[in-house]
């Protein structure tokens, strides 16, 4: 039996109906509702090819050429293919392609560069960073000594002129607190980060430097989002969000950390590496070279502005004021004072659009109820969907939260997205592959 790369590989599970109907569903799911989460894609036929590979059966703990099991020829030649790939995309030094996640990836890195109580100055987790980037509820909090920089107050200098990164406040706790390292990035913020204005107030204070991009890689490798690589010591990702791969992390480094990140990696925090996802790594890699990506991440930003608009025509404000990437949070107060964030994640999840729920700036509601919501372009904009989908999906969502408590108008709603989805399905009927 062929188990390779299998175009009715759901037919192997005919034995286990539960599973495979279970993944039907989610199939049509994703074929059938909209996916405005920002962190979600929909990857290529190749990558999904690769993830479902025979490497998921290889032992191979250790790197290229220095492994701890025999039978790695192939599975070196394949991770070699992917650093060299990551490296050449991103003009880095070196890259480590085995982490899980982008939170190992994070944790690797404060593993190899810092020491326990080390100082590391990041992103308030509410103004739209990480949970790893020193959240009370991470271990990074409970590892090392983490201080806060945010946003500007929201309208700072006229409407929508605010809520941008307040780089005088970094440059002011960098001074106060001398950190080891100082993080850049975030998980909801829609305005391009200025790697290079980092990296001064970094070496203002001796401080290394790293960038957290997991939500932009993609932008960064097409082109849309400038590269934070020759600025920093360190940057992580995720594959799995803009840059459109498999779900995993990597990180890529100047050649004088090389040594210490890939020990952090493995035997720090991982054992064996998932070489099938690594084989995926290394298919987005390649995919997210060429110049059909880099048109691809420039209709990304421009649907995620054209979302913006539109939602503020309906009432709603984009937090800054707009969006620079691929990311929109929205401040529902304007529209509703009394309409939560995850109330409207649950009216627009029965409405089959799929988004969440997320903190404002200054949010006076808490991380499980929220003032806002975050919504991504990406996804959609993989499925075919341009500029007029972004503003009918506006009004679509206007319509279900203001008709919330009315069923025939979710019906209508559940309706219209379902007809809507169907001239843009990401996945072919016939076997579940990815287009767009």
């Amino acid at each position: 039996m062929d188990y390779v790369a299998r175009p009715d590989r759901l037919a192997a599970l005919s034995d286990d109906r539960e599973v495979a109907d279970l993944v039907h569903e989610e199939f049509e799911r994703q074929n059938r509702t909209l996916q405005l989460i920002a962190s979600e894609n929909f990857t290529s036929p190749a990558v999904l090819a690769a993830t479902g590979t025979v490497l998921t059966n290889k032992y191979s703990e250790g790197y290229p050429h220095r492994r701890y099991y025999g039978g790695n020829r192939i599975v070196d030649e394949i991770e070699d293919l992917a650093r060299e790939r990551l490296v050449a995309l991103l003009g880095a030094d070196h890259a480590n392609v085995q982490p899980h996640a982008g939170a190992n990836a994070n944790l690797a890195v404060y593993q190899a560069l810092l020491e326990p109580g080390d100082t590391v100055l990041a992103m308030r987790l509410d103004h739209g960073g990480h949970l790893t980037h020193g959240s009370p509820a991470s271990i990074t909090s409970k590892i090392w000594r983490f201080v806060a920089y945010g946003v500007q107050p929201r309208d700072v200098d006229g409407p929508g002129t605010g809520e941008r990164i307040d780089f005088d406040q970094v440059r002011d706790v960098a001074k106060r607190e001398h950190p080891r390292l100082i993080v850049a990035g975030a998980t909801a913020y829609p305005r391009i980060i200025d790697a290079a204005s980092f990296r001064e107030i970094a070496d203002e204070v001796g401080a290394m430097l790293m960038f957290d991009m997991a939500h932009i890689a993609g932008l960064v490798a097409g082109g849309a989002h400038p590269n934070p690589v020759p600025y920093c010591d360190v940057v992580t990702f995720t594959t799995h969000k803009t840059l459109r791969g498999p779900r995993g992390g990597a990180i890529v480094c100047k050649a004088e950390h090389a040594k210490a990140i890939d020990a952090a990696v493995f035997p720090g925090l991982q054992g064996g590496p998932l070489e099938h996802v690594i084989a995926a790594k290394a298919v987005a890699f390649k995919e997210a070279a060429t110049p059909e990506f880099a048109d691809y991440s420039r209709r990304v930003v421009a649907n995620a502005a054209a979302l913006a608009d539109a939602l503020s025509a309906e009432g709603f404000r984009p937090a800054t004021g707009g969006t620079d990437n691929h990311l929109v949070l929205v401040d529902l107060r304007d529209f509703d004072p009394e309409l939560t964030g995850k109330q409207a994640q649950e009216v627009l999840d029965l409405a089959g659009i799929t988004l969440n729920r997320n903190q404002i700036p200054d949010d006076p509601r808490s991380p499980f109820v929220t003032s806002g919501l975050r919504l991504g372009s990406a996804a959609e904009t993989t499925a075919g969907m341009g500029e007029p989908e972004m503003r009918a999906v506006a009004a679509l969502i206007a319509t279900s939260l203001r008709g919330r408590d009315d069923d025939a108008v979710q019906a209508g709603v559940r309706d219209e997205v379902r007809a809507l989805c169907s001239a843009f399905a990401p996945y072919d009927e016939a076997d579940g592959n990815a287009g767009g």
